[in-house]
């Protein structure tokens, strides 16, 4: 068995997400088992981390065993052994960061939003096209053990006729005034912020694998914490949406609902949970459980009562789902499907094209919020070569 080295730039290395997840819970573990398997060889990432602050850098280099980091983005592009780049830094940078990583003939894989809009997506998949280079896109939600429930019950039938869906995300993000904020600044900023941008991306992938195609949108976003204080202490001006309200219609005719909110205190199953509903049964999803109620479980509800409380206990009447053993981590299973797609050409879902049909959900709803009205998702342009 041979063992083939892969070069990655990791743009945003020292950010939660990056470091985290995709260094010390996907990278570093593939590293440490000697590779991932492809065919008769292994494929070992070597990692070269890049960001800003080269103290906080070098912690993560050490926390994750990896020997090279550096602050200077060009030099790294210009270095031939690396034939990947990754991009997790502010949303923001992202399309000059990309744009810059195709012109030095890197492969690219990026984190959500792929861009601030379609248009500039486009513009990254036809240079990526033009120079014949592989592309990804971070599609990790869906690999979310209680999504991947879900995703079996729907691929088994077990809804029959899907008739609606709903999603809910959120928690109370705080204005960091009396406590600290869990969230970075630029979040509530123009730059790349707004939570339409940052989570809409990746329900679209979510609910159109596992529900539907999505045909059109109407929208609500909004900004429910007008003012904030930001990580120097400064107050500012919140200039983007953090909650947003959406009523989605698939191609299948089912119809469905999206509420997600910064601006939310949690009571309900998970922070995230999605609700299928279906002339066969019905059944709803958090991160890691998933419950049914089928169409022969389904209670005779009949009425309610006004004055008096029945004390009906309508969870207890759902099944919960056993799960199917261990489950990779969601970011991971990226990684390897991206670098099966590098290194041996299988074929990726996930590639850029789908990154930016992720964005036009976002976009959609933007546009249907100032126009007042429904907005078809369009297709048209993202599968030309």
């Amino acid at each position: 068995m041979a063992v083939r080295d892969i070069g990655i730039i990791i743009n945003g290395a020292t950010g939660r997400i990056a470091s985290t997840q995709h260094i010390a819970n996907a990278l570093a573990p593939i590293r440490a088992e000697g590779g991932l398997p492809i065919g008769a060889d292994r494929l070992l990432p070597r990692l070269l981390l890049l960001g800003r602050d080269s103290e906080r850098l070098g912690e993560v280099a050490k926390r994750c065993a990896i020997d090279a980091w550096t602050t200077d983005l060009d030099a790294a592009l210009a270095n031939p052994d690396y034939a990947i780049f990754f991009d997790a830094a502010a949303t923001k940078q992202r399309v000059s960061a990309l744009s810059k990583a195709i012109g030095a003939g890197k492969c690219i894989y990026t984190e959500k939003p792929v861009a601030p809009s379609v248009a500039e997506g486009l513009a990254l998949l036809r240079a990526a096209r033009d120079r014949g280079l592989k592309h990804g896109a971070v599609e990790d939600k869906i690999f979310l053990p209680g999504l991947q429930k879900l995703k079996a019950l729907a691929d088994d039938g077990f809804f029959s006729r899907i008739t609606g869906f709903r999603l809910d995300f959120g928690w109370w993000v705080f204005d960091g005034a009396g406590r600290p904020s869990q969230r970075p600044s630029w979040n509530y900023k123009s730059e790349g912020g707004g939570l339409t941008l940052d989570m809409y991306p990746h329900w679209r992938y979510v609910i159109e694998a596992i529900v539907g195609r999505i045909r059109r949108v109407v929208a609500a976003p909004a900004t429910a914490i007008p003012e904030r204080i930001d990580e120097a202490g400064t107050r500012y001006r919140v200039d983007v949406d953090d909650t947003s309200l959406t009523l989605a219609e698939l191609e299948n005719g089912a119809v469905g609902t999206i509420a997600c909110s910064w601006a939310t205190r949690v009571r309900r199953d998970d922070l995230l949970t999605l609700q299928i509903d279906g002339t066969g049964g019905s059944a709803i999803a958090g991160l890691h459980r998933c419950w049914t109620q089928s169409a022969a479980d389904t209670p005779d509800i009949r009425h309610f009562n006004p004055t008096t409380d029945i004390g009906a206990d309508y969870r207890g009447q759902w099944k919960e789902v056993a799960g199917a053993g261990v489950y990779t981590n969601p970011y991971r299973i990226g990684w390897e499907r991206f670098l099966r797609h590098v290194a041996a050409d299988e074929p990726l879902v996930s590639d850029l094209a789908a990154g930016i049909r992720d964005v036009q959900l976002a976009e959609a709803c933007y546009r249907s919020a100032a126009e007042r009205r429904w907005i078809a998702i369009d297709e048209a342009p993202l599968g030309a070569s």
